[in-house]
């Protein structure tokens, strides 16, 4: 049984703008764990040192952008996940070591069954972006029975660089339309609608029956969620990920599964 962290830390550049804070404080104190979850701003330049003195606090937290890979090049030890996808954002300290994980593909794969009902099987994935997220889309995907991606970004040698690390599962697509053509699931893994109103793609440019996940969240939903449940497409923004992830990282620090009514109320609030 590892013992429990004595601080709880989200690392990130910027992240005033996260939720995770307000959820994971719901879900500890729904547990009755006297800890609070904080959000630290930390440069690129300041990480190794910070990475340090938590180590030594013996804390525990996520990472979001731009430390996901560096947190990863600093753990002692990662998970098959996380050394799959080459990101870390869940990490905890073992005696006197950094631990990484990912629980962002296992957040994923929940947010999708969440829409579908089921677990995609023999589909044909259609994926926007080819950063990190990307990364723990198609490790999501690798576990799925007979299913393949189609990876188009904006940038084609990320899309075949990023490809080639998961071979048998993912091919590079040169165009949006080539991508997205007879695609049951399309996902968008890039920062388009963060802000504003852009969408990465028309959503009548898509099949009629594909389900659409944006893995950009915001409050009141983006507008490729909206717009692609207009066409009476199901589709969800990435909170459900969001939370899915969070949660299961609640249960690699503590060793229970938290209360995702509660994490989900801290939200609405």
């Amino acid at each position: 049984m590892r013992p429990r962290p004595t601080r709880l830390v989200l690392l990130g550049h910027p992240v005033s703008h996260s939720l995770s804070p307000v959820f994971q404080n719901a879900a500890l104190r729904a547990a009755g764990i006297p800890l609070t979850y904080e959000a630290c701003d930390v440069a690129p330049s300041d990480l190794e040192t910070l990475l340090g003195g938590l180590v030594r606090q013996g804390a525990a937290g996520n990472v979001t952008a731009p430390h996901k890979a560096a947190v990863a090049g600093a753990c002692a030890h990662l998970t098959p996940v996380a050394r799959q996808v080459g990101a870390v954002n869940t990490f905890w300290t073992e005696n006197g070591a950094l631990i990484g994980d990912n629980t962002d593909a296992e957040g994923f794969h929940n947010a999708v069954v969440h829409l579908r009902g089921a677990t995609p099987s023999q589909a044909t994935i259609a994926l926007l972006g080819a950063g990190g997220a990307a990364a723990a889309v198609l490790a999501a995907v690798a576990g799925w029975d007979r299913c393949t991606a189609r990876v188009w970004n904006r940038t084609p040698e990320r899309a075949r660089s990023l490809c080639a690390r998961f071979p048998g599962v993912a091919i590079p697509a040169d165009t949006t339309a080539s991508a997205t053509a007879g695609a049951a699931l399309v996902v968008h893994a890039t920062t388009v609608g963060v802000t504003g109103e852009a969408v990465p793609i028309d959503p009548d440019l898509l099949p009629a029956t594909a389900d659409v996940v944006d893995l950009v969240y915001r409050r009141g939903e983006t507008a490729w969620v909206r717009q692609a449940r207009a066409r009476g497409l199901r589709a969800v923004d990435g909170l459900p990920m969001l939370i899915e992830q969070g949660a299961l990282a609640f249960e690699r620090w503590f060793g229970e599964a938290p209360d995702r009514a509660a994490m989900w109320t801290a939200l609405a609030g």
